[in-house]
């Protein structure tokens, strides 16, 4: 790591504040939630990782003021423990994610920065090892409670990735009709586009394009996520703005870029022209064709798209399933902090991510912003959702290609190299690379028994 050198100022401040270590959270005793919450807030994590923390008197300071907001800029980014402190202290499941990246700092003792670690206002902020033992045990016992798999095997029912559950209980008989509307063409005005020629099922639930071609030729504004294994984010789109996979499937269809219905009422009087097929779906909803019918239909569809893979067979205990590089890849995915954000079963999908924590990834890509690029913030035109996107899943990422929401990175390696010197801030060595890429390609699932290529 490179040592920072910090200016005078900062030895200045160092002898206007000085804090000692707390104890505070040991009158919590027998409630780890409580204990967790006290933690927070008496080491000062949330003064660096909550939106609304005020700017402390020195932030204003020559010098030191640039490098304190900057630090709590960063720091938000990275993660912001405010929803996360609200459900502790309620009794609240809290995120996947946030308990991922908690946990990961209370193991690697990555906080304070080193830079600020010497200081006598930051001193009793990093965390003892009591202080990580009750992190860390509350950490198993969160993950238990909410995340863990059904089919983890005891030894790795710890892990902050998990293995996919068996299936989710779906209608058959809606199933059917959802398979026989994500391949029609008549969701489309014109009669060219269907659920499945943007999410192929043939080519990783993807179409391998940058953007995705509409109708009449019009291309879309991000890359098209994979539709396997997509039930199991914790909502859908690049920007999260549909929340399950009925409601995203409303979208498209009336998107003009896209499919390009004017409404369902449309969409239902085409489909009602077909007899045999009216016939078939009337079997299953007697009230006819309605948007929410249609889309449940194709959502219920959807939630069979899971693909299970080699990684889940090791996590399920069959050591076999995984050579010697896989597991020191997987070993290194979790080292090098990517299991802080791909997590669970669908190792992804269940954040919101800011694009370019430690550098700024859209100068590096030096082609403009586009309005693909506003992420979350086209949903809740929040200025700290700018450039924050849903984490997208690992499952099957060695064959869906091109990635990022803008579809502009072609390979995994470059793919790999960009989030860690973006997301990061480091440099990953060739040796590294190799096996984390080695550990991606056990990602590569299953569907109908068949490994997909």
């Amino acid at each position: 790591m490179k040592k920072v050198f910090l200016p005078v100022s900062l030895a200045l401040l160092a002898g206007l504040t000085v804090s000692c270590s707390t104890t505070e959270y040991k009158k919590y005793a027998g409630d780890e939630a409580k204990q967790v919450a006290s933690i927070l807030r008496e080491n000062g994590c949330m003064d660096c990782h909550s939106a609304n923390a005020p700017l402390p008197f020195y932030g204003n300071f020559p010098v030191i003021g640039s490098v304190v907001k900057a630090d709590m800029v960063e720091g938000t980014r990275y993660v912001d423990f405010t929803d996360m402190l609200d459900a502790l202290d309620n009794g609240k499941p809290v995120s996947e994610v946030d308990l991922a990246k908690l946990e990961n700092t209370a193991m690697s003792g990555s906080m304070p920065p080193a830079k600020f670690s010497y200081m006598p206002n930051h001193w009793g902020t990093s965390l003892d090892k009591d202080e990580k033992a009750v992190i860390l045990a509350w950490a198993a016992k969160e993950r238990k409670a909410h995340y863990q798999s059904p089919t983890v095997a005891e030894e790795f029912a710890n892990e902050p990735l998990q293995p996919l559950m068996e299936s989710i209980p779906v209608d058959s008989a809606k199933v059917a009709l959802g398979c026989a509307l994500y391949n029609d063409t008549r969701l489309s005005a014109d009669n060219t586009i269907s659920c499945a020629s943007c999410h192929g099922l043939e080519t990783g639930g993807v179409d391998r394009k940058q953007y995705s071609e509409g109708i009449n030729g019009q291309l879309g504004g991000v890359n098209a996520p994979t539709v396997y294994n997509a039930a199991l984010n914790f909502a859908q789109f690049w920007d999260g703005r549909a929340a399950d996979l009925k409601e995203q499937a409303a979208g498209p269809p009336l998107n003009p870029v896209e499919m390009g219905h004017k409404s369902f009422d449309d969409i239902c009087a085409v489909l009602a022209e077909d007899k045999e097929f009216t016939k078939a779906f009337t079997a299953v909803y007697p009230d006819g064709f309605s948007q929410s019918n249609i889309t449940e239909a194709i959502a219920e569809f959807e939630k069979t798209l899971l693909t299970p893979s080699r990684f889940d067979k090791y996590l399920r205990g069959d050591k076999s399933a995984l050579s010697a590089e896989e597991i020191e890849g997987y070993d290194l995915f979790k080292s090098h902090k990517c299991a802080t954000c791909h997590v669970g079963m669908n190792i992804g999908g269940q954040s919101y991510d800011y694009m370019g924590i430690k550098n700024s990834y859209f100068d590096y890509r030096g082609t403009g912003l586009t309005d693909g690029d506003n992420g979350r913030y086209s949903v809740t035109k929040k200025e700290t959702d700018l450039h924050k996107f849903k984490t997208p899943t690992l499952r099957n990422v060695m064959i869906t290609y091109p990635y990022m929401h803008d579809g502009s990175v072609k390979t995994v390696e470059d793919a790999v190299r960009i989030m860690h010197e973006f997301q990061i801030g480091t440099a990953i060595s060739d040796a590294d690379m190799t096996k984390i890429v080695a550990f991606l390609h056990s990602l590569t699932g299953e569907y109908n028994g068949k490994t997909l290529q």
